[in-house]
């Protein structure tokens, strides 16, 4: 279909009513309509599988489900079934219940490398509460944060080390401190420098790069060292990379963990996990001062921890971490092809691990650009494809990705076409899409 026949009325009018009621039309930044092109945001009617319909009555093939969440697909049966016994059981009552003991059995025998856990509803709640953890063990005020990663929290101690910094102090921000993924000796400087006042080193422990040799286990002799808590952030690589996240495939066990996105696909839930030694301060069983850890009306509702223990059964007795890597790079083979043969591969890039693909979308000179990327998010919603990334869900088929593949070769060959002239605003229809961290609208 041509970009200029594609149009969305009924998107456009739902995003409308979405903006004049909600802050941004949508209750994650990354979901906002200015990460599309112009008039071009589907706003969602329903999804089953790996494939969405919007309220226009257009179906496409989704990729990066739920913001990464959903990588069983919509709708999975293993999971929805878990959820509706729980539902006429009852869902959160005055004090705990035994499904609580369960997902923390079954959290911990998936996730070996951890102690003790405790559940909550997001993922910025669950890393808060680790540094809140590591500053209350330590006794240090400072946060170092890995500076080339691109989200944490939405916490002041993160939020103010970004770009969207209004109405944070700076007696906050002046707390967090960065250092660079995969440098070694960059980070040690760090810590000499703030010698005994930096609390945690707080991580994804890999993203769109594999860790150099040796880093990881580097990092936990540097945190070691220098009497700081080591906190993976595994709200990505959770599962992803393996059943018990990264640190089970590269076997570096960190003092606290955080997980999410695919631990409920789709459902709210998220775990902060680690230690016995650490996660007990947030407990009733020591003598130290007490530290408010996690307490959530809504962390313990049965049927997402229902759904949590479902996705993890079905990872494990259906080898989904081996699907994902097998369906990732299939699709990035075919993408890079599909490039290859427009003559865009050095512009059209697929990178990260097979399960988590991302592309970037590169100018005349090679470098990011947001009006090229723009050009291509049109090209495959006209195709039919949703992909702000390219991570997959194990719901894909084959002929989902050979349409993928078809789809990305259209948009390459416009894509050619715009770096022959070397300018893509003709094919833009508007504004270009933006980043999610600005400091202006």
């Amino acid at each position: 279909m041509d970009t200029e026949e594609f149009q969305l009325p009924r998107s456009q009018a739902a995003n409308e009513r979405l903006h004049a009621m909600i802050p941004g039309g949508a209750h994650t930044y990354a979901k906002g309509d200015d990460q599309y092109p112009e008039n071009l945001a589907p706003v969602i009617s329903h999804g089953r599988g790996a494939h969405v319909w919007d309220v226009d009555g257009n179906r496409y093939i989704e990729y990066g489900s739920g913001l990464r969440s959903v990588s069983l697909g919509h709708a999975h049966p293993r999971v929805t079934e878990a959820v509706r016994r729980e539902l006429d059981r009852g869902s959160n009552f005055v004090r705990p219940s035994i499904v609580e003991a369960d997902a923390a059995e079954r959290f911990l025998a998936t996730v070996p490398t951890a102690e003790m856990v405790k559940f909550a509803k997001n993922g910025s709640d669950a890393t808060t509460a680790a540094v809140r953890l590591a500053r209350a063990a330590t006794g240090r005020p400072r946060v170092a944060i890995c500076g080339d990663q691109p989200f944490f929290s939405v916490d002041d101690w993160f939020i103010g080390s970004t770009p969207m910094s209004a109405g944070i102090p700076s007696a906050i921000t002046d707390l967090t401190v960065a250092f660079p993924y995969g440098d070694l000796a960059a980070t040690e400087e760090l810590l000499s420098r703030y010698q005994d006042e930096v609390a945690c080193l707080i991580l994804e422990p890999a993203g769109h790069t594999e860790p150099p040799p040796g880093y990881l286990t580097g990092l936990r002799e540097l945190a070691d060292r220098h009497g700081c808590v080591l906190v993976f952030d595994e709200m990505i690589s959770g599962f992803r990379w393996s059943e018990a996240g990264a640190q089970g495939l590269y076997g570096v066990v960190p003092d606290l963990s955080t997980f999410g996105k695919a631990l409920g696909n789709g459902f709210a839930i998220s775990a902060l996990a680690g230690r016995r030694e650490l996660m007990e301060r947030g407990g009733l069983r020591h003598v130290d001062d007490r530290v408010f850890l996690l307490s959530t009306t809504h962390g313990a509702e049965t049927h997402s921890l229902a759904a949590a223990m479902a996705v993890q059964t079905t990872y494990v007795e259906e080898g989904i971490t081996a699907q994902l890597h097998d369906l990732g790079e299939r699709l990035a083979a075919g993408v890079r092809d599909a490039a290859n043969g427009m003559g865009v591969g050095d512009h059209v890039v697929v990178r990260g691990r097979a399960s988590n693909l991302v592309f970037a979308t590169l100018d005349e000179n090679g470098q990011p650009s947001q009006q090229y990327r723009t050009l291509f998010l049109r090209r495959l919603l006209a195709g039919g494809v949703l992909a702000p990334s390219f991570v997959v869900s194990s719901a894909l088929s084959d002929a989902d990705i050979d349409h993928t593949v078809d789809a990305v070769a259209q948009a390459c060959a416009v894509y050619r076409k715009a770096l022959d002239v070397g300018d893509p605003t003709a094919w833009l229809g508007g504004r270009p899409v933006k980043p999610v961290f600005r400091r202006l609208v």
